[in-house]
This record gives C-alpha cells, sequence and structure tokens, in this order.
C-alpha cells in the first residue's frame, strides 16, 4: 500500500475527479489502480478566494515497488504505515486480582476498554452517576440553578468530554499509531466514520452519550464491572506500594494496580494524595474569559466567498499574541457555531466552558480567551497552590455573576476601555443559566486583565471584527488543563514514588482533550497489563 499527501483539489470535485488525480500523481493508469481509501481530508483556507481539499490517501497498486522506486525522492509518495492496533498481553484464565481504574472519562474509559480486550476484567470506579441522569443532572444547573456536587459537567460516565465539542484532534507524537485504534473503537460505538479521515473530527454531545453507553456495554460484557456514586476517598499504601482503595461508604476494595484517570478537577482526590505522600508537582496551565461572535463573522474573515458551503462547515480560529509584559494570550478550545456552559463542580464557584454539538449551527462562535501562568506566579511552593488559585477566581466570578450561578459578561467594547456593561449590542450570549453584565477586570489577577486587554486588538488584524464593540466575554476560564502533575517513570508509567500507581490522563497532567487523554489511556492500561503479566509468570 502507498501513502499520497498533499492531493489538492477545488471544492465541489467529484469523485472520478479525486482518482484522476491519483492516477496523474503516480503516472499510471487507470487499470494499474486497484483499491484507495481516504486517510486525512482537511481544506488549505489561506487564500479565501481560492480555498481547496487537501487529501492523504492510502492507494492499492499493482506494482507498488516499481512506484516505490520511482517516487523514491518524492516525500508526498511512501509506504503506507501499519496502523493495526496489536494487543501486548493477555490475562491468564485463573486471573487472581483485577486491576482498577479510578474515572471514566476519555482515559479511563480507554483503559478500561483495552484491559477488558486483553480480558484483565477491570473494576471501573466513578464517583458520579451514569451518563443519562447525569445529564439531568448538568441540565438542572444550566436551566434551574441547582448545582449536584457529584454530578454535573466535570464529574460523571464520560468525562468533561462529554459536554464539550467532542473534538477528536491532538498535537501530540503518535508513531504507533493509537488515535487510530481509539477512533476506531469510537466508529464502532456509533460515532460517524467520518472522524477516521477529516483533519479537524468532532462528535458533539448528543452522539457522545450514546456512545459512551455502548462503550461500557463492550466493557461489560467482556468481564469489567462498572460502579457509579462510588468516589474514592483515599488510597492504602503500604512502603511505597498500593494495596487499595477505600470509597466514601467505607468500603475497602483490594488492588496493587490503580490507573488514576480521575480529571482535571478532582480536586479533593489531589488533596487526598498529596497528603498520602504520593508526588506531585504544579504546572502551568491558563485563566481567562470565553467569548462569543456572532458565527456568520468568522465564517466570512475565514472563507470570504465561500463562506457557508456545506463542504467547509462552521469556520473556526487559532489565535496568539505575545504580550509586553511577557504573557502570552491564546484562543483554547474553540467552538464553532456552539455554545458557554457553566461547567463548575463546586459550590459557590462559576466556571465556564465550550459546547458544540455535531451541527455546529447555532448562532454564535465561541472560544477560550487565556493567558499562560506558571507555577512562579504563585506565592509558594504548595503543589496545590493552582488549585487555590483557580477556586479564588472561581469564587469571586461567582459573587461577581449576582451569587446564583449566573455568570459575570461584559461587552468587548466596554472591557477595553474599563466601564462597567449596562446592556447588550447585538451579540446576544448564550451561557445558561444566565449572565450579569458587570465590569470583569476584578475577575483575573491584573496581568491578565491587562494581558488580555493587549491582546483583541492583536487578535482584530488577523480576524477583521474580533475586537468588535458588541462581543461578549463571560467569565472566568480557569480549567483548561490539570494545574497539577502527578509524576510518573517514563517505562512503567507508574507514579515515581508509588508503585502500583498508574496517574493518567489529563488530571494527572498527561494529556489535553478526548484523543490524547484516550491515547494515554491505551498506553497506561498496556503497562498495567505487562506488569500483571510478569507477575504472574
Amino acid at each position: 500500500m502507498l501513502r499520497l499527501t498533499e492531493i489538492r483539489l477545488p471544492l465541489g470535485h467529484s469523485p472520478d475527479e479525486l482518482q484522476q488525480a491519483i492516477l496523474k500523481r503516480l503516472q499510471i493508469d487507470a487499470d494499474a489502480l486497484l483499491n484507495y481509501s481516504v486517510i486525512r481530508r482537511g481544506f488549505d483556507a489561506r487564500k479565501r478566494g481560492a480555498i481547496v481539499a487537501v487529501y492523504s490517501l492510502d492507494v492499492e497498486v499493482a506494482d507498488e515497488a516499481l512506484l516505490l522506486q520511482r517516487f523514491s525522492d518524492d516525500h508526498h509518495v511512501k509506504q503506507a504505515p501499519d496502523t493495526e492496533y496489536k494487543f501486548v498481553a493477555q490475562a491468564s484464565e485463573n486471573l487472581s486480582n483485577r486491576p482498577v481504574i479510578i474515572g471514566t472519562g476519555p482515559c479511563g474509559f480507554m483503559a478500561g476498554l483495552l484491559l477488558a480486550q486483553m480480558g484483565f476484567k477491570p473494576l471501573i470506579l466513578e464517583r458520579g452517576k451514569e451518563v443519562r441522569p447525569r445529564t439531568k443532572d448538568t441540565w438542572a444547573l444550566w436551566r434551574e440553578h441547582k448545582l449536584n456536587p457529584e454530578s454535573n459537567v466535570q464529574f460523571g460516565e464520560g468525562g468533561a468530554g462529554t459536554f464539550s465539542d467532542g473534538k477528536l484532534y491532538t498535537q501530540i507524537k503518535d508513531p504507533r499509531h493509537l488515535g487510530v485504534k481509539v477512533l476506531q473503537e469510537f466508529v464502532k460505538a456509533g460515532a460517524p466514520e467520518e472522524i477516521l479521515f477529516v483533519s479537524k473530527p468532532h462528535i458533539g454531545t448528543f452522539r457522545l452519550v450514546s456512545m459512551v453507553e455502548r462503550i461500557r456495554e463492550e466493557i461489560v460484557e467482556l468481564g469489567g464491572e462498572f460502579r457509579f456514586e462510588s468516589r474514592v476517598t483515599d488510597i492504602e499504601i503500604e512502603q511505597g506500594q498500593v494495596r487499595g482503595v477505600t470509597l466514601a461508604d467505607g468500603q475497602r476494595i483490594a488492588a496493587d494496580h490503580v490507573i488514576l484517570a480521575v480529571g482535571h478537577s478532582a480536586r479533593d482526590t489531589f488533596r487526598m494524595l498529596h497528603q498520602r505522600g504520593v508526588y506531585i508537582e504544579a504546572k502551568p496551565f491558563s485563566i481567562g474569559f470565553r467569548i462569543e461572535h456572532p458565527q456568520a463573522l468568522i465564517d466570512e474573515c475565514r472563507y470570504g466567498s465561500f463562506a457557508g458551503n456545506p463542504e467547509l462547515g462552521a469556520a473556526d480560529y487559532k489565535l496568539v499574541h505575545h504580550c509586553k509584559n511577557g504573557r502570552s494570550v491564546y484562543s483554547f478550545c474553540m467552538c464553532p457555531g456552539g455554545t458557554v456552559v457553566a461547567a463548575t463542580s463546586e459550590e459557590g464557584c462559576v466556571v465556564t466552558n465550550g459546547m458544540s454539538q455535531y451541527s455546529r449551527n447555532e448562532r454564535n462562535a465561541n472560544s477560550g480567551i487565556v493567558v499562560g501562568i506558571t507555577p512562579d506566579d504563585f506565592p509558594d511552593d504548595n503543589p496545590l497552590a493552582g488549585i487555590d488559585l483557580q477556586r479564588e477566581l472561581e469564587a469571586r466570578a461567582f459573587v461577581l455573576g449576582g451569587s446564583n450561578y449566573d455568570a459575570p459578561a461584559q461587552l468587548v467594547g466596554d472591557f477595553l476601555k474599563g466601564q462597567a456593561s449596562t446592556e447588550l449590542g447585538s451579540v446576544e450570549p448564550s451561557y445558561t443559566p444566565g449572565i450579569n453584565l458587570t465590569e470583569l477586570s476584578t475577575a483575573l489577577p491584573d496581568y491578565a486583565i491587562e494581558a488580555i486587554r493587549e491582546a483583541l486588538p492583536m487578535f482584530e488584524r488577523k480576524i477583521k471584527g474580533f475586537a468588535m464593540a458588541d462581543a461578549v466575554l463571560t467569565g472566568v476560564e480557569t480549567r483548561t488543563s490539570s494545574p497539577i502533575r502527578i509524576k510518573r517513570n517514563n517505562g512503567s508509567y507508574q507514579s515515581i514514588n508509588t508503585k502500583g500507581l498508574y496517574p493518567a490522563g489529563e488530571g494527572a497532567g498527561y494529556a489535553g482533550g478526548i484523543l490524547s487523554a484516550a491515547v494515554d489511556g491505551i498506553e497506561v492500561a498496556e503497562a498495567v497489563a505487562l506488569s500483571m503479566v510478569s507477575k504472574r509468570d
């Protein structure tokens, strides 16, 4: 099989035109082309008046060796890589114990699925509820100002990614093509097949819910077990080795292989681990606001006369500005045709995030506009200082919003002038349960406000209308990534000072999104399986 890249065609081309482009690139006749499949399809929109589709393809031909020799100097024609996943181990039939996984986000789910497929029958613990009752609890906050601290956007089956754009692309290095395994499992669970080849695949919340249920069903069919509303309150450690976990109801579960996949908001778990002496260090993360514009404005700026083309869909963007005060401001988790959502998991706090459905057809585009911070910004070397800062800013936003889970908001024009907003303009904010117009300069540290005020006019140079006076800022965005890292050994994936504890995914500081978390779940599951097999032998 040959891998062809950079096949470029105009929008609206036919399948025959794609086939003709393959024949032309390889300089072969039609009868020499046996088969082909699309590996990646994206769009080059750098020239708004000449947007083109760009393909990578795997091609089966009659004389592969001859063509490889002919195109030996062409880096756009190569041998196709082997992307088939191969299991690293298989459990014995008389399995004496089973691995425990804490958390059912994309990392925990994929770790559980892989271990189940290898026969290890994992026990998966989740502090929140199953995905459908969890969805009802989440809507109770959005519609009725009622927060369930154990069942919300952050906690429950599916993890935080369930209430998001469902983005499935990442910038991680993936030499083993584990991302392909993840996407194939998602398609098997009901995701659209296009996620296997579009350059920026996404699913959307409604489809994610049913996918999560199907993955759970497969794990159970393979011998795995789920326990919901089972919050882990303690981990038993003897002489640097995990021996078990304790649940909130007092039940102890013996285990010597525990995958910690709790997500970035399990603050009580992080504190417990720190108290137990598990090595944790502070890491950089970002804070800021959500910004909303009319999606039509973003489409026009990015696509010009091609705006509204169904092949292109709703336009996205990616922006960054390096400020005079040394800070960097960048767009984060951009949601085309989406909504800003309430994402807190703690009482008396307001947190924002972005979400889109598969159709991406809501009126507004939204994105985090966030400022990078580092442990140097914290008052001391406490590894949990970032959590304290997050909580302080979220509590401040709660008060600015009216102390009822409404979020504080301000028009961009007023924000740049430093004056409170009193009425909305042409952009209707999407955040529910609601917003309270105010002045946001006290919502973040002074350095962050200064940096965002400098960055917005700079972003206007790249996207005309980005700093429009009526665009809406909603605060606060604080949970861009985990503020801590539970450091692990590179080879064994275990905590550097606690054997049998496998920190994994975004909460442990090793991922940043659905796909990267799921890939990390695979790698950690493999490490657990190999460890259990070696102990058996």
